[in-house]
Formats: structure tokens, C-alpha cells, sequence
């Protein structure tokens, strides 16, 4: 039984499609039934505009008093897949604006007038296309090189319907393309991204953007690499031998944006270092008013367009020259009016000593004097007082007048003494007169100089 009313439903639209000339191609849910007396719809001349996004229609105006109103029938290029998309109840109506459609498609339209149940036979309207999507700009341009960003220009679109412009950006590890910009205007043709990596590959491209929300299909691919940064400086030294000093030397640069190197320091390999210097030229002499203190020291280069070269990983250390062993202090003893002492040169570096001696006479009653540029590992002193307790400690001074630290401490205590001629008296103090105002800590001083050293290259 119920393959019986299929066939007979079959056949019931086979006889419509028959009445209606061959024309009737919308397979309408209910039944359709015609009426060859209700006028059919007739387009004007200009009765069909194509656009993008919409399609618009004109047809004659109806005055049969027995025309209800108009239906509107679509398919999308299949002519036996239609369906109903519009009613329109007053005859007196002649346009109709299809806003779902999509551009570049093609569609097809049937429209009949009605009455009640009845339809008129159909106007078909078929292969009507949406104008395809606009094109975008028709020239595209990315400069190279450029430090961390990159420069898109192209030609302003021909349109005045353009709004603004869409800017995409792919990298080569992207699997989409962003949004990266919006340049509002359609005269508007230029647009810098920066923020970039470093030696990094970039591809963009442009969509224009109607008033109406159209958005065109992307431009041409275009393709840019950011500049490098300069390269690494290399042969970076430290002296270790130098007094109170450390000079450093590195290679010259051969790179064309060269502006400055940037030379850092810091007292522990992984500490924070601090830029000391800016400079054109290839050396530092870094003045340090210490003994045996160690720096690290890291170099850059940077270009005139403010890119720096890596240097994290290429550190050296330096030191200003150590001071000299101090020397052992063998034997002291005391012969009549003398108190003698003699001790070992313990560094080859020590070409002369220095020896402080303190003379205590009571709790708080201390003399200090010191005696420098003592060629022999041994010293005499003459000019000693009764019941009076000596402390003898001697220094190491090397050809940079560097000093050691104190050597071990003797004490001898002196007694009563036996009667000193004054011509040894006299001698005794003209030594001490010749040695009282020198300062044992004297060494040759360095000329400073400057930080930033602006006129060598």
C-alpha cells in the first residue's frame, strides 16, 4: 500500500511538471496546483542586478484583482533541490533583494503569482550569478633587512567602496596566517611591523575590506628577512701582570653598520655585569686601585641601527698583578747597642723591603717608624733605647713598587745598654732623619683615562 501512494505521488508531479510547459523545477513540500489564468511575473528590462552579496529583482506591476501576492522560489545551481524563500503578500510589490547569497555562486529563482491555493505558471530565472569577490591591491612590496621590523607598502586599491585594509603575517613555522593589522583608508598604503626576531623570515599579504563588510580575496604573497645582528667580537683578552690595572685588547670590526663597542664587567663569572664602557677603538685599560683583584669582562658590538651583537657566553677574566710573597723573617737577636735581623727572600719578584718597627716603652707609649729600599735581606738597627720592648715586621716590594703583605712578627726586649759612641749615635740618626717622611706604601701612580675613548678606531 505505501508503495502504491509513492508511485502515485510520483506520477501527480510528473503531470504538474508536464502542465507547466517543462519550466516547474521546485519540488515544493506541498502540492502544487496551477492556475493558467493567474498572470506570470515579468521581469523589467533591467529587472535583475548582480552583486556581491546581494541580488536584487524588478518585475512589472500586477493589477489582476486576483492576484493575492507573489512566491519566490531559489536553488543554487541544482534546479530540483528549490525551495520557498519568499512570500510576498501585495500584489502591488515589484522588488525583491536576495541578501543570502554568496559572491561568485550561481543560483537559480522560479517566481509565480497566487491566489488561495493556486499558482501562476512560472518564471524561471536561471544561471544568475553573484559577482565575484573583489580582487585585492594589484601590487604588493616588503623591504628587506630592516633591524626587528618590516616595511609593507602597496598601491591603494582602485575601488571607492574600500574601507580599510587588512594586513596578514605568516612565519615559517606558522600553519595560519594572523591578522596582524587594520590601515583604515583606502589611500592608505603603508604599514611597518615591528617587534620582530632577529635574522627572522616574514611573508604578508593584503585583503581589502568594503564598507559593506566585503573582504576581498588576499593580495600576492610578499617575502622579507629581518637584519642579522651584528657578528660576535672575537679575541677578547685580560692581562694578569699589570699593577693596579687590567688591559684588555679584542679584534677589530670589519662590519659595515659598526657604531660602538660595549664593553661589560663583573666580579663573578655568572654575576650581573655592568656596562663600563663605550668605544671605538679596540682596547681598555681598566684602572683599578688594587692588588690581585679579578674581573670578567664581556664585549658587544652594536650597529648604527641600535642592534647589539650576542656576547653571554664569551667571557675571559683579568687581574691586576698580585702582590709579592711576603718574605720569612729567619732570625733576629740583639748584639751589644744592635739589635740585628735577618729573614729569606721567599718571591724572585721582591727587589727591596721595607721594615716597620714599634718601639713600646709603656702601656700606651708606642713609636712607629719604617725604613724602605733595604737592598739585603737583612737589617741593623743601631738606634735602640733601654727597657724597651722592639717589633720588627718586614715587606716585599717589587719593581712596580706592588708591597707585600706584613711578614710574621718578632718582639725582642732590650735591656740596659752598654755605653754607644756618639759618632755611631750621629750616623744612627742621620738614617733615621733620611727615612722618617717616606711612605713605605709609595708606588709609581698610572695616568687614568678616560671611560669612552671617542678619538682612536
Amino acid at each position: 500500500m505505501r508503495k502504491f501512494r509513492q508511485i502515485i505521488f510520483l506520477a501527480v508531479l510528473a503531470v504538474l511538471f508536464s502542465a507547466c510547459g517543462g519550466s516547474l523545477n521546485v519540488p515544493i513540500q506541498e502540492e502544487i496546483k496551477v492556475d493558467n489564468k493567474l498572470p506570470k511575473i515579468v521581469l523589467t528590462k533591467k529587472g535583475l542586478q548582480e552583486e556581491m552579496n546581494e541580488l536584487a529583482f524588478e518585475w512589472k506591476s500586477i493589477d489582476n484583482p486576483d492576484v493575492e501576492g507573489i512566491k519566490i522560489y531559489k536553488s543554487s545551481g541544482d534546479l530540483n533541490k528549490s525551495y520557498l524563500i519568499k512570500t510576498i503578500e501585495n500584489r502591488y510589490s515589484t522588488h525583491y533583494v536576495d541578501l543570502d547569497v554568496e559572491p561568485d555562486t550561481k543560483y537559480s529563482y522560479v517566481f509565480r503569482t497566487y491566489k488561495g491555493d493556486l499558482v501562476s505558471k512560472p518564471t524561471t530565472i536561471r544561471e544568475v550569478y553573484t559577482k565575484p569577490i573583489l580582487s585585492s591591491v594589484s601590487w604588493i612590496y616588503a623591504r628587506n633587512g630592516l633591524p626587528r621590523m618590516a616595511k609593507i607598502i602597496w598601491r591603494p586599491h582602485r575601488s571607492d567602496a574600500i574601507e580599510y585594509y587588512i594586513v596578514e603575517r605568516k612565519t615559517i613555522d606558522d600553519d595560519e596566517w594572523e591578522m596582524v593589522a587594520k590601515i583604515k583608508g583606502r589611500l592608505s598604503a603603508e604599514y611597518i611591523d615591528e617587534d620582530l626576531k632577529d635574522k627572522y623570515t616574514y611573508k604578508y599579504r593584503v585583503r581589502v575590506v568594503t564598507f559593506e563588510g566585503i573582504v576581498s580575496h588576499p593580495s600576492e604573497i610578499v617575502k622579507i628577512v629581518t637584519k642579522p645582528l651584528p657578528p660576535i667580537v672575537t679575541g677578547l683578552k685580560a692581562t694578569t701582570n699589570l699593577p693596579k690595572k687590567i688591559q684588555l685588547t679584542w679584534n677589530k670590526s670589519n662590519y659595515k653598520d659598526f657604531e660602538r663597542f660595549y664593553l661589560y664587567r663583573s666580579s663573578s663569572k655568572d654575576g650581573s655585569y655592568k656596562l663600563i664602557a663605550k668605544l671605538y677603538n679596540n682596547r681598555y685599560v681598566d684602572e683599578i686601585n688594587e692588588d690581585g683583584a679579578k674581573y670578567f669582562y664581556k664585549v658587544s658590538q652594536k650597529d648604527n641601527d641600535g642592534l647589539e651583537s650576542r656576547y653571554e657566553h664569551y667571557v675571559v677574566m683579568g687581574s691586576t698583578l698580585p702582590k709579592p710573597y711576603s718574605p720569612t723573617i729567619s732570625d733576629v737577636r740583639q748584639k751589644n747597642s744592635t739589635i740585628v735581623i735577618k729573614w729569606f727572600k721567599v718571591d724572585p719578584r721582591s727587589v727591596s723591603y721595607i721594615v716597620k718597627r714599634e718601639a713600646k716603652t709603656g702601656w700606651f707609649d708606642v713609636k712607629v717608624d719604617k725604613f724602605k729600599n733595604i737592598k739585603i735581606k737583612e737589617f741593623k738597627d743601631t738606634n735602640i733605647q733601654p727597657n724597651t720592648k722592639y717589633t720588627y715586621t718586614v715587606y716585599a716590594v717589587d719593581k712596580n713598587g706592588v708591597v707585600s703583605e706584613p711578614s710574621q712578627s718578632v718582639t725582642i726586649e732590650v735591656g740596659k745598654l752598654s755605653n754607644v759612641s756618639s759618632k755611631q749615635k750621629q750616623k744612627t740618626v742621620q738614617h733615621q732623619n733620611r727615612v722618617k717622611n717616606e711612605n713605605y706604601n709609595e708606588v709609581e701612580k698610572v695616568q687614568p683615562i678616560e671611560n669612552i675613548q671617542l678619538d682612536e678606531l
